[in-house]
């Protein structure tokens, strides 16, 4: 069954934290049209605070995105990863897996907050939307709204 995966990343630092910059990160999109992709590739769209938060598309392999999908004979297993070291904020309680229906799809978003390694430079921030559709889907599918949404997003002071 086909599996389409779009990978939405933005990132800002502190200078986008409140007022009119804030206001533009935050009117960001969230999902796009799909192009035609390789096979076991993701739709790769990157927006930052320097680029004035204009989308980036490319393409990324599967193995590189940050979910894990099984195949569960009529449903798709979709659970989005977090790495050890990416712990702020902290994530004690994270939701269960989602198991899709073909036709369904899911938007997961997870958020970080890093600093340099000597704590040399400020705060540094970003945005990672997973929009993970099983079955044959519409290539704007991700304009819509999801069937299922996990918003991970805390607080990221």
């Amino acid at each position: 069954m086909e599996i389409t995966v779009q990978w939405v990343k933005t990132s800002w630092t502190k200078e986008s934290r409140g007022g009119d910059a804030a206001a533009v990160r935050n009117a960001a999109p969230v999902g796009f049209p799909v192009p035609e992709l390789p096979p076991r590739h993701a739709h790769f769209v990157r927006m930052s605070e320097r680029d004035g938060f204009e989308p980036r598309s490319g393409e990324a392999p599967l193995r590189e995105v940050g979910v894990s999908l099984r195949n569960e004979g009529d449903r798709l297993r979709v659970l989005a990863r977090v790495e050890p070291m990416f712990g702020v904020p902290p994530r004690h309680r994270r939701p269960p897996a989602v198991r899709l229906l073909p036709g369904q799809w899911v938007r997961w978003q997870l958020n970080y907050r890093f600093s340099s390694a000597l704590g040399i430079r400020g705060w540094s921030y970003w945005l990672d939307t997973f929009n993970i559709a099983y079955g044959p889907v519409d290539p704007d599918v991700f304009l819509s709204e999801p069937t299922v949404l996990v918003d991970e997003r805390g607080p990221v002071r």
